[in-house]
């Protein structure tokens, strides 16, 4: 910069413009904050540091965070830890700890001290790993030793019943989250949310719905019309059978009826009419008013 600007004097910090100098006083600034910060980090042994002050709080009275880190280490080189996440907020659980690894944090806790809460869940229609329907769980890790401050941790629900098995301690669900475990029951949510956004059959008048075939609990809500396409294009045909399904039945034999291998293909593909065998796609499922 001094050579490409020569007129603007940067060889020389007190002939420079107001700015430069200010430019380089900053500089200068963080430069030395960055230093005196990694000194006072580096005294005893790093104990400042914020991830040796995260594993100190677990040490023992004769005992240091070095003996916490040995201990971690010797469980996460094990092959059958529970990992969750991606790289830049991982989710690991080991025989005795439980730990979320953030891009500039971590956080630790140990099983025996610490209650999980599942306290928030998120639906989403398409996962970018695999093209399919996810639930993603929040669930937050206290811990009864004072030092540690609570954290949450996030993972699919699909991931729930395998976090479950390597835990000591059950899992509280206090927010009344309904965890969808299987790839089944989250196409489900998927499946109906998509429903109700088709068009609507309206019952000619006189015509009751009967209770659906498949549960005989709910009343037929879902009638099959040919949507999607005009007449004589694509695969899916005219149904011309009366309401007789529920939505959530319907649901089930849709997902019933896919390729379990292959879930980033359920919401495209075509699947027969229980009744009739016609074919029909998810925009052909019309809601009944």
């Amino acid at each position: 910069m001094c050579f490409a600007a020569p007129e603007q004097n940067l060889m020389y910090v007190h002939q420079a413009s107001q700015g430069w100098q200010m430019y380089f006083g900053f500089s200068l600034a963080v430069q030395l904050v960055s230093c005196a910060l990694a000194f006072y980090w580096s005294r005893r042994g790093w104990a400042n540091h914020p991830i040796c002050r995260a594993l100190g709080a677990h040490a023992l009275p004769q005992s240091s965070w070095r003996a916490v880190a040995s201990s971690i280490n010797t469980e996460f080189r094990r092959i059958d830890k529970f990992a969750s996440g991606c790289p830049s907020a991982r989710v690991i659980v080991t025989d005795t700890w439980v730990m979320k690894v953030s891009t500039y944090s971590l956080h630790v806790a140990l099983h025996q001290d610490c209650h999980l809460t599942v306290t928030d869940s998120r639906q989403h229609s398409l996962s970018p790993e695999l093209n399919a329907p996810v639930q993603i769980l929040t669930i937050t890790v206290a811990s009864i030793n004072p030092r540690v401050q609570p954290f949450d941790i996030r993972l699919k629900s699909t991931e729930y019943v395998e976090l479950q098995e390597k835990l000591h301690a059950p899992i509280r669900n206090a927010a009344n989250v309904v965890i969808h475990l299987t790839m089944s029951e989250l196409f489900l949510e998927t499946f109906k949310t998509y429903v109700r956004m088709n068009a609507v059959y309206e019952c000619p008048s006189g015509q009751e719905l009967e209770p659906c075939i498949g549960c005989m609990q709910a009343s037929a809500s879902v009638k099959l019309l040919r949507l999607c396409q005009a007449d004589g294009e694509g695969e899916c045909q005219q149904c011309y059978c009366r309401p007789m399904w529920c939505l959530t039945c319907m649901g089930k034999w849709f997902a019933s009826r896919q390729d379990q291998q292959q879930p980033e293909t359920w919401l495209s593909s075509r699947v027969p009419c229980p009744t009739c065998r016609a074919k029909f796609c998810i925009l052909d499922v019309c809601s009944v008013e």
